[in-house]
């Protein structure tokens, strides 16, 4: 549009926004919103945690918890994974995608403003025996339209919306903590997969060496074919053994990897499991839970944007106000739309008021209010399960420990006694099956020994998780935080 059209338009929006706007504002800072305005459950909440451990330490939350491990290559893996993992993508997606839906929603509490420009050429015989006529016409109008929300439907969609949008920014948030513990247990699996793998090596190669022996004893009759087959048996178990754990191995990398919004491959390794550092034990208190874990306030905004819709279906009971506006001018040339005479302008208010939907309005209503029972019963569970999470996981790391400590203990009897019983049996003081029980045993031991190496680990991490640890909250808190633009992913 050429600029002399724009500033012939600007004008003639004027009157019709004013002429609105003055009609408009004192019935609408009059109205109210219809519908329970929102105010938090009162929630049970613990005084203490049942499993709160002697030895917890305040953490402070701005800081990178993963990094206690003092391993590089777990810092570079969740690095990498925050920048580049799909889910986590898809997240903030959605996130500004609610964004743009609430910006929507908000919208319809303004006058919408437009401008038309249209041209013509007609020719048409007034009658048999007249000469055609030929002619122009040209059209410049500023339309201006205002719903008057008197009863707060536009409001409460608004609040719904804002809500929804709020939602969709702690789910991210949840994703990003979900994702960080993900990577860290998925690492310290791999760790434990490799030390199983380095002990069933070590066992695969002494039982070689047995073979080895008794092949040659076997050969200058010291031994029957009853014992070479059981030290060839117990081989092929360790052999077996090893094809599985490198099978884990690379199935672990693959899921790493995907973590990592990678490709399949190879995973770079730092510090053993027996390396790494165990994490300090976070303090907290339940209540801290309601501000810290993103999942109850997605939970809470879900609650929130449910009570505001049945404000939105009620109001639908009362009329629908609005306000419409038209001035610009008409010519039958384009410079004749400057004169006085070509200016033309219409203003126009319209009710629409329901009387009967069948029972639409009334079931919509009703739609709503389950919704709303629906969101608060999640709301409670959500906060519940946030409370069974911590002590799920602090009892686990404490048992975990204890657990640890007995099966190290195991280990050095078993070794003692794998010593011992292959002694008797050069000695000629015990059957060969006492040593190959012995063995059995040890490997055992040894394998259980380096899960609960990284069970205890595992669940310092799911602790945490639990606590919402791996992000930080913002400043503002409560039912309803101002929304912001969407931050970029991080």
């Amino acid at each position: 549009m050429s600029p002399k059209i724009m500033r012939a338009v600007k004008p003639a929006l004027k009157p019709a926004l004013k002429s609105i706007v003055i009609a408009a504002s004192t019935l609408w800072l009059a109205a109210c919103a219809v519908g329970p305005d929102y105010h938090r459950p009162t929630v049970d909440t613990p005084s203490t945690y049942r499993f709160a451990s002697s030895e917890a330490e305040v953490i402070d939350t701005s800081l990178d918890w993963w990094k206690q491990f003092n391993d590089p290559v777990l810092d570079d893996l969740v690095t990498k994974s925050l920048a580049q993992n799909k889910d986590l993508g898809i997240a903030a997606a959605r996130v500004e995608e609610y964004y743009g839906r609430y910006v929507v929603a908000r919208s319809g509490l303004f006058p919408q403003v437009g401008v038309n420009f249209g041209g013509s050429r007609s020719r048409g015989v007034p009658a048999p025996g007249f000469a055609p006529l030929v002619g122009n016409q040209v059209q410049l109008q500023g339309v201006a339209s205002w719903e008057l929300d008197l009863f707060g439907r536009l409001r409460r969609l608004t609040e719904a919306a804002r809500a929804e949008y709020l939602a969709t920014q702690s789910a991210q948030q949840a994703t990003r903590i979900a994702l960080i513990a993900n990577v860290a247990t998925s690492y310290l699996q791999l760790r434990d997969y490799d030390n199983q793998l380095l002990i069933a090596q070590e066992t695969l190669k002494s039982r070689d060496d047995s073979v080895k022996l008794f092949e040659e004893r076997f050969a200058g009759g010291v031994v029957s074919k009853l014992q070479l087959s059981q030290a060839r048996s117990e081989y092929e178990s360790a052999q077996a053994s090893v094809y599985s754990i490198q099978k884990q191995i690379a199935q672990q990398e693959d899921a790493i990897a995907l973590l990592l919004g990678q490709n399949p491959g190879p995973i770079p390794r730092g510090k053993s499991i027996a390396q790494l550092a165990v994490p300090a034990i976070p303090a907290g208190l339940p209540s801290s839970l309601l501000e810290r874990r993103p999942d109850i306030q997605q939970a809470e905004q879900t609650l929130i944007a449910a009570n505001a819709q049945i404000g939105a279906a009620r109001a639908q009971y009362f009329p629908e106000i609005s306000l419409t506006g038209m001035f610009g001018a008409a010519s039958t040339a384009l410079s004749g739309l400057w004169a006085g005479p070509a200016r033309v302008w219409s203003f126009a208010g319209a009710v629409s008021q329901p009387i009967f939907q069948g029972g639409a309005i009334a079931g919509s209503v009703h739609s709503a209010e389950a919704a709303h029972q629906e969101a608060l019963l999640n709301y409670e569970q959500t906060i519940q399960q946030a409370f069974a999470d911590v002590e799920n996981s602090l009892v686990g790391a404490a048992r975990a420990h204890d657990q640890l400590d007995a099966t190290t203990r195991e280990v050095d009897a078993l070794t003692q006694y794998a010593s011992l019983s292959r002694d008797l049996y050069e000695g000629g003081y015990t059957s060969y099956l006492e040593v190959l029980d012995a063995e059995r045993s040890l490997f055992a031991a040894q394998i259980q020994q380096s899960q609960l190496q990284d069970q205890r680990l595992a669940e310092v991490v799911n602790l945490y998780k639990a606590l919402g640890y791996g992000w930080t909250p913002p400043a503002q808190t409560g039912a309803n935080p101002a929304p912001q633009q969407p931050a970029p992913q991080s």
